[in-house]
């Protein structure tokens, strides 16, 4: 057992879920910071994590979270509040004495973005500058996980179909298990990486088309490429419910999509960890089964 104890914010979450269980299968002791106690938690405690529950915009819950770790994953889901709680988590790094926070932040992050939520994640990655504490920023690429939500799983099942307004454009998908690997081994080795940026992809950068040609090649049936326009896509999320924070972000990214931002192939993951990101069809052979249903339990 490693006498580090490390930090993972965002614990119930794609990448942090993925990161508690990577350090805890190389010996590291873990504490997993969560919003709620539910069975995932439950989960995470189950797997050996020290589970403490907390809020990332509540300063004291910062506090007591980082105090007594030596590095911490530093991840805020998209929605308001990032400023303030990066501003809060950064003064607790730095009265823990923390030799590295891994700060999720993401590609379209830039102080011009149409978007709210990446200019407030440039911002984010500013303060964590301002402060003093030694930082990586990480800004991957769109998930293979998006291919798993209802925005878009729907139509691959139920249609065969991804419609997403994305145009030509094109992108490596990079799955929540492949950054896990690369933000374990940042957080037990940080020397080499404090104050870098890295852009994360997966293996095989692809556009549209091509990722549904991966799907089909998996599945054994054909799915296409017939996109949305921007206006059709905002019409379908508002429907879903989705917050207008949410909404707006998900509008401006696309014309990111269209304009390049997220292009780019894997340059970093395989080098630091020894293994290269997984393509799209390992990731859809992976979840297989979650591509049969769109059920909310898949």
């Amino acid at each position: 057992m490693s006498s580090h104890k490390f930090l993972v914010t965002g614990a119930t979450g794609e990448t942090g879920r993925s990161t508690v269980q990577r350090l805890l299968e190389e010996g590291h002791a873990v504490r997993a910071l969560v919003h709620k106690e539910d069975e995932r938690a439950e989960a995470l405690r189950g797997k050996g994590a020290e589970v403490v529950i907390g809020e990332l915009l509540d300063h004291d819950d910062a506090i007591r979270a980082a105090a007594g770790t030596s590095a911490a994953y530093f991840c805020y889901p998209v929605r308001p509040g990032i400023i303030p709680a990066t501003a809060y988590f950064a003064d607790a790094a730095k009265r823990a004495g923390l030799k590295v926070v891994v700060n999720m932040s993401q590609i379209s992050a830039r102080e011009d973005s149409n978007s709210h939520a990446a200019r407030d994640h440039w911002i984010a990655e500013r303060i964590f500058d301002w402060s003093g504490v030694p930082t990586v920023h990480l800004r991957p690429t769109f998930f293979s996980q998006w291919l798993l939500y209802l925005f878009a799983r729907t139509t691959i099942v139920e249609q065969g179909v991804i419609d997403l307004p994305y145009g030509d454009g094109r992108h490596a998908p990079i799955a929540a298990e492949d950054q896990a690997r690369l933000i374990a081994a940042i957080l037990a080795e940080p020397a080499a990486h404090v104050g870098k940026t890295y852009t994360l992809h997966g293996a095989t950068e692809l556009d549209q088309a091509g990722i549904a040609a991966a799907i089909s090649e998996v599945l054994g049936r054909r799915i296409s490429y017939r996109p949305l326009t921007i206006p059709q896509y905002r019409e379908r999320l508002e429907k879903a419910g989705l917050p207008e924070f949410l909404i707006q972000h998900f509008c401006a990214i696309a014309v990111d999509y269209q304009n390049g931002i997220f292009s780019g192939a894997d340059r970093i993951i395989a080098e630091v960890t020894g293994t290269a990101p997984m393509t799209v069809q390992d990731f859809v052979a992976l979840h297989r089964e979650a591509f049969t249903t769109t059920s909310a339990a898949a």
